[in-house]
């Protein structure tokens, strides 16, 4: 696959968990280290639980960072846009957390390697050919056949112009940002600190992890009304002029950009063997931060899909499921962020207004679901989870009486059966155990810590929650036909 920044990472780390041979490449000769992107999903971090570097990542971010609006010197509001997201049995991960891109990419390359394979630097997929058998890719001088290629590699991808797929959309008439990395004097790391006046915007929000800040400000413009090159000395000029906050100094500005809004996605996400996943496939408005959120969500899509046809475990008609999911997801992802941008815009306008206003539920993705898919099933009655849903997570008991969560059981390559109540779990002859793990919760299995796994799925219910933690299908208790044929179909 091209492009090692999240979604790719996500994406190799899925299919070397699985033991799929798998190559990742970047043209880039060093890691990138500004920010970029700073903040993860509760349903990203759930993502990330599952690929086993949580910890990691809970350590290295912060969530309820609060917003502190000014008005020049005088701070004006401040509040917590996440105060009431806190972790429900559920929901383990319920607000949003902040943390610097590169940090993101550091722990999944980091993950990567410790599955037996390394990002190759520096490499640039020149040109790719695909025929009825695989891909034949020019790497650098070599040669490289494979099965499948994945464009991860952002929205110049050179993949997805070979494929010749346009972005559609639109590019809107609205200002640029100017957008760094910086280190600042003067200033607390307690808050996120923004000014919206009529002279312009300035932003400060302290990376954690790190001493500095990323500065996200109006641009200066030269005399045609053409946003300048971002410099430490502008970025101070605009902030004196803006925030007008005595004692206050930038300095070491590590890393910078220019960021204009785009509204744009391709009509397609798959050619044949070839496929295009995050940024490369779909970009749009900032607001919300879903950018890095979307693509780890298109490749944990992808992932397992792949994985079970390359091991030889499902049919490549499965493939089809990943352009009939996430194609309207993306869709979908393009008309909120655009709504919430709108709303952002309209809120500064207002004194005390600011980013918080942002804040929605969508942008958890915990309520992402596909109803629509081939994938989501019913066999039987209703119950609290719907085929297509995100599978809850539930306290529970192990046989030795210590405290799991249903998203240990998840954890892992495989799908899940739930047999929740009295009836238990059906007999599955003639399934591949490799490919499921299978648990009774409740009566006569592991005991449900507060009865919070039948609140979340039903009293006695037969679910199957596939490898990426969806829904796949509801069935009656006992019913074992309806999944094993469920999983033959694959």
């Amino acid at each position: 696959m091209t492009g090692a920044g999240p979604t790719g990472l996500t994406l190799a780390c899925e299919l070397a968990r699985r033991g799929v041979a798998v190559r990742i490449i970047d043209r880039v000769p060093e890691f990138p280290t500004g920010s970029r992107g700073k903040g993860l999903s509760p349903r990203s971090q759930e993502v990330l639980d599952d690929l086993g570097v949580a910890d990691q990542i809970l350590a290295s971010g912060v969530s309820h960072l609060r917003h502190r609006k000014y008005q020049g010197t005088e701070v004006i509001a401040e509040v917590d846009p996440q105060a009431d997201q806190v972790p429900t049995p559920d929901v383990p991960y319920p607000a949003a957390l902040m943390i610097p891109q590169w940090r993101v990419e550091q722990i999944l390359r980091e993950r990567l390697a410790g599955l037996g394979v390394t990002v190759e630097r520096g490499t640039e997929l020149n040109d790719f050919q695909q025929d009825a058998g695989g891909v034949t890719a020019t790497v650098g001088e070599a040669r490289i056949r494979a099965r499948y290629l994945v464009g991860c590699d952002g929205g110049r991808s050179t993949v997805r112009k070979a494929l010749g797929l346009p972005m559609r959309g639109e590019t809107p008439d609205m200002q640029t940002m100017a957008v760094g990395d910086i280190h600042v004097e003067g200033l607390g790391r307690d808050a996120w600190h923004q000014w919206f006046t009529g002279d312009g915007i300035v932003m400060l929000c302290p990376l954690p992890g790190t001493d500095m800040f990323q500065i996200q400000a109006t641009h200066e413009l030269d005399a045609d009304g053409a946003p300048l090159e971002p410099t430490l000395e502008r970025f101070q000029r605009t902030f004196d002029r803006v925030a007008g906050l005595p004692g206050v100094r930038l300095h070491e500005l590590a890393w910078r950009s220019t960021y204009r809004v785009n509204v744009r996605m391709v009509d397609r996400l798959r050619v044949d063997r070839v496929f295009l996943a995050g940024d490369a496939a779909h970009v749009h408005p900032i607001a919300g931060g879903l950018g890095m959120n979307s693509g780890i969500q298109d490749a944990y899509n992808l992932g397992w899909k792949l994985g079970l046809v390359v091991a030889g475990k499902a049919s490549p008609a499965l493939l089809d499921t990943y352009d009939e999911e996430r194609l309207p997801i993306a869709s979908w992802l393009l008309d909120i962020t655009s709504e919430r941008l709108a709303a952002v815009l309209d809120a500064v306008k207002e004194k005390g207004g600011g980013l918080d206003a942002v804040a929605s539920p969508e942008l958890t993705q915990l309520a992402l679901r596909y109803p629509w898919s081939r994938l989501s099933r019913q066999a039987g009655r209703s119950a609290r989870v719907q085929p297509g849903d995100r599978a809850p997570d539930a306290p529970l008991r192990d046989t030795a009486g210590a405290p799991i969560r249903l998203f240990d059981l998840f954890r892992g390559p495989r799908f899940t059966l739930l047999g929740i109540g009295e009836h238990g779990l059906p007999p599955l002859d003639g399934v591949d155990p490799a490919i499921i793990g299978s648990w009774a919760v409740g009566s006569g299995g592991l005991p449900d810590d507060g009865g919070h796994a039948a609140n979340a799925y039903g009293a006695d219910t037969l679910v199957l929650v596939r490898p990426d933690g969806h829904v796949g299908l509801v069935a009656d208790p006992g019913d074992g036909r309806s999944v094993r044929d469920y999983l033959r179909s694959l």
